[in-house]
């Protein structure tokens, strides 16, 4: 049986609570806050930055982080096409789990292709899959390098590395976009991201 094909014989059990009671419980609603960028972006940093905002304000989270999952969840999966394929629409599921018992869930994944992410939206209903795309140049995320991790890949010790040597295809309508510096050339805080994002949340009444 094929991986991504249904369990023939499997029926889904309805809950007995429902997501708008569990919203209405929590006084939020669930949704998917899906962060993608480069390597070094600034995508964790922001998304914990805006978890412990949240966190002040009595918000129940999630935080699905990349790394972290690939030590627990998706540690059987590489880096190629297809494992990255299966990378992104095994959390885009955990994620929508999430959302349903309204979480607002924080997704922290460089998925550099389209096509995965829109599978990743297609699983929520329109408004709980907001896409937070890191609009941070190459050059600026090579010069950061927490990881190190462009320099081996730069050396030939990394193979198909997002950026250098395999695309990164930039969303072309995501709900938030956040750069690295701003109109006068100042760097932009991992603060001020959240408390942009924080101001949709509430406009869209999220929180």
């Amino acid at each position: 049986m094929s991986q991504n094909t249904p369990c023939a014989f499997c029926v889904p059990h309805a809950g007995g609570v429902g997501t708008e009671q569990k919203e209405d419980m929590l006084e939020q609603k669930g949704c998917v806050l899906w962060f993608t960028g480069l390597s070094g972006s600034g995508k964790s940093t922001v998304a914990c930055t805006l978890e412990h905002a949240l966190h002040e304000r009595g918000r129940l989270t999630a935080l699905l982080d990349g790394d972290n999952v690939r030590h627990g969840l998706n540690k059987n999966l590489g880096f190629s096409a297809q494992d990255r394929e299966e990378n992104i629409r095994r959390i885009g599921e955990v994620g929508k789990l999430f959302a349903d018992n309204g979480v607002i869930t924080l997704v922290s994944f460089i998925s550099p292709y389209k096509r995965d992410r829109d599978a990743a939206r297609a699983l929520l209903p329109p408004g709980k899959f907001i896409e937070v795309f890191m609009k941070v140049p190459v050059s600026i995320c090579e010069e950061r390098d927490p990881k190190g991790l462009y320099k081996k890949a730069r050396a030939g010790l990394i193979k198909g590395f997002t950026g250098i040597d395999d695309p990164y295809e930039e969303p072309a309508s995501a709900e938030l976009v956040l750069e690295a510096v701003d109109e006068q050339g100042n760097r932009i805080t991992p603060q001020h991201s959240a408390a942009k994002i924080l101001e949709y949340l509430h406009r869209n009444k999220i929180i």
